[in-house]
Formats: structure tokens, sequence, C-alpha cells
């Protein structure tokens, strides 16, 4: 699932809403309030549970082979998304819903050339009823997108941030507890 030219995607296990009205979220950095949403490159980075913890990690135009290989591994995949096996259960079967929003409402949020959402201060209203995404496994193996499964994050997590990926956490403080 993933947004036509001029739309933004939101994610969500609701499929009832019918205005997205701007909000400061429990784990925000930031006090302004925003509707979320996001776009064609990041949209996979939400095919989970929504309180599903895990780590996205993508070779960009510096990442070397070395940490490629290592951490993403040989073949014709750029990207990985890992989680725990204790989320396996709920991945296989949430019912997650997209919903479509005009894009035109949004502006980039995060590094701006690669922003890591987009928001609106406003509220917005979607551009249609909640579309059902599917099975999250299969979304995901038809993006070529490698779904690892961990006993623990942190470890690769670890690793992806010390490395030349790209990389981002979300949901982060749901993993399990780091080793000792």
């Amino acid at each position: 699932m993933r947004p036509n030219p001029g739309e933004v995607l939101h994610f969500s296990e609701d499929p009832t809403i019918t205005i997205f009205r701007p909000h400061v979220a429990r784990t925000a950095r930031q006090p302004e309030p925003y509707v979320w949403a996001v776009d064609h490159e990041r949209a996979p980075d939400y095919w989970f549970p929504r309180q599903c913890p895990r780590a996205v990690v993508r070779a960009g135009p510096t990442t070397t082979a070395a940490d490629r290989d290592r951490l993403i591994g040989a073949g014709d995949g750029s990207r990985v998304h890992a989680i725990e096996y204790s989320w396996l259960p709920a991945l296989l079967t949430t019912k997650l819903y997209a919903y479509r929003l005009p894009a035109d409402r949004f502006r980039p949020f995060g590094d701006a050339a690669s922003p890591h959402a987009h928001v609106s201060p406003e509220p917005v209203e979607p551009l249609g009823p909640a579309e059902p995404v599917g099975d999250l496994l299969a979304c995901h193996a038809a993006a070529g997108i490698q779904l690892r499964v961990l006993d623990n994050l942190w470890a690769y997590w670890d690793e992806a941030a010390a490395s030349t990926a790209v990389f981002s956490g979300i949901r982060l403080h749901n993993a399990r507890p780091r080793p000792a």
C-alpha cells in the first residue's frame, strides 16, 4: 500500500476516522500539534501493528559496501525491517488500514533531503474511506523488503546506528529490554 501521486498516507488500526485533527503525540520531540502522514518512500515503515517496535535499515548513497553486506546482506534488496519474535503473531493478524490524504495540505518534516514524515497543522479530511492494507507480510514480500525477526532488537539497532546505512527506529520504547 503506497500513496498515489498527490497523496500521502496515514496508517491506523481504526477504520472509522472521518477527520484527522492535529495533536501532540505522547512520544513527540516537538511541542506543535500535527496531523502525521508518510510518503511513498516511508509508507513501508508503517506496515506494522501501531505499537510494534521496529528497526528500519536502508542502503543510501554513502552506505559502504561493508555496512550494506553486514546489515542488509547480499542480493538485490536494499532495505531491511527488523522486529522481535514476540511481535510476529500481531504482525500476522493485525488489520491495518490506510487513509489517503491530500499531499498539498502537508509539508515535509525532518531532513529536507529525505523527510521521515509529512505534517499538517490543520485538520485534514481523508480523500475517501479507510482501505485495508491486507497481509502485512505479503506487503513486505511484494516490495522486496527483507523482514528479519530477532529475539531482541538492540544489537541490530546498535550496529545500524553506528553504520553508514540509513536507519530509523519506530516505537523502540516497546522493544524488549537490552540484554545485560
